[in-house]
């Protein structure tokens, strides 16, 4: 199994993972949520994010820099909007806690704002908006993170990559934007790194300041560039955008924010990070609004594309595909380092590995 890439159905997926973080030492419910997140990443494309995370997860699990039996609790609140407390646990425990808690508000005023803080990495940031359109909401998600992304005319990070997620639902269809503020999240280095191919122009600076396409080197420097790269091409927008997220996030929860949050996957301290989840009930607008959306996302992929051998796409459209694919496959085919990766992980957690299809 460990010499090359296989194909694992999505239910060993998560048991895998639900296992390892009942082996780190968290209770069934919370690492059952986090086999959710994780293999929803992977379902949809984002291995970024998903068993590729798993090792950080059960580190901070295990080393107690995250609590993994703390509950979330609500600090203050109004009738739209409550300021959470994560209390150092499992981002993806209080993330669902708080998008429950924007969902009930919306449902009752129109618009649910839940800011949280105390609170960890929680995956996909995709997945919190995803929630509420399964439920028929408008859903919103953005979370900070450790400084990673050098701002314009700087060769040190500074912000997070800070993501901006919205999930919109449409008849027959919908709009699922999930974007780092960075130009790409670090998940994507730590795969090129992980894999042994270099990385495409302008994603990553070394210790120098200079465009690197090597990920070690990348990694090292730990310093990404911001949405729409150097100066010249707009890179201030993208770090605008990283720090509105900021101020929903950090600022506005007390939580810690920007060069302040500690190192990625240092666990000598609690992250403490900042996170903001936001439902709105759009039936409170006018009617029509899946009608709408349905007829502007197929007026846009209908458009003539720049390239006659690829589909004009709109934010959502890859991940369909992916899904797709993974169902008809029966699974995920893993690349084989990533394979080999989660093999050593088994055994040091003395649990059972995955069983693969071929």
């Amino acid at each position: 199994m460990a010499s090359k890439g296989c194909l694992i159905p999505l239910p060993e997926i998560r048991r895998f993972i639900n296992d390892s973080m009942i082996s780190a030492g968290s209770p069934e419910s919370h690492a059952a949520m986090m086999a959710e997140v994780l293999s929803a990443a992977d379902y949809r494309g984002h291995f970024s994010h998903g068993l590729n995370r798993l090792e950080m997860y059960v580190k901070d699990v295990m080393t107690k820099s995250t609590d993994a039996h703390a509950t979330p609790v609500i600090v203050s609140e109004k009738a739209s909007i409550a300021l959470v407390d994560g209390r150092n646990g499992l981002g993806p425990v209080v993330g669902n806690f708080c998008m429950d808690l924007a969902m009930k508000k919306a449902a009752e005023t129109g618009v649910g704002w839940v800011s949280a803080r105390g609170t960890n990495h929680y995956g996909i940031a995709g997945w919190y908006s995803l929630r509420a359109m399964a439920k028929g909401f408008v859903g919103l998600s953005f979370t900070n993170s450790s400084p990673l992304l050098s701002p314009t005319r700087s060769k040190a990070a500074a912000l997070g990559t800070n993501p901006i997620t919205l999930a919109a639902p449409a008849k027959g269809d919908s709009f699922v934007l999930d974007m780092a503020t960075s130009t790409v999240a670090v998940g994507k280095i730590e795969m090129q790194q992980r894999k042994r191919e270099p990385l495409p122009p302008g994603w990553a600076q070394d210790k120098e300041g200079h465009i690197t396409t090597d990920a070690d080197k990348a990694m090292e420097a730990s310093c990404l560039m911001p949405l729409g790269g150097a100066e010249e091409t707009s890179g201030y927008k993208g770090t605008g955008l990283a720090l509105m997220v900021e101020i929903f996030c950090g600022v506005l929860s007390g939580s810690k924010y920007g060069p302040f949050i500690r190192s990625w996957k240092n666990t000598s301290e609690e992250a403490n990070l900042g996170q903001c989840f936001i439902a709105l009930d759009h039936s409170a607008f006018d009617s029509g609004f899946e009608d709408r959306l349905s007829h502007l996302l197929s007026t846009i992929r209908a458009m003539e594309p720049a390239n006659p051998e690829k589909e004009v796409l709109v934010p959502g459209d890859p991940e369909k595909w992916h899904m797709k694919i993974v169902d008809e496959q029966g699974g995920i085919i893993y690349h084989k380092n990533q394979i080999d990766s989660s093999m050593q992980l088994a055994q040091k957690l003395k649990i059972a590995p995955m069983k693969a299809v071929n």
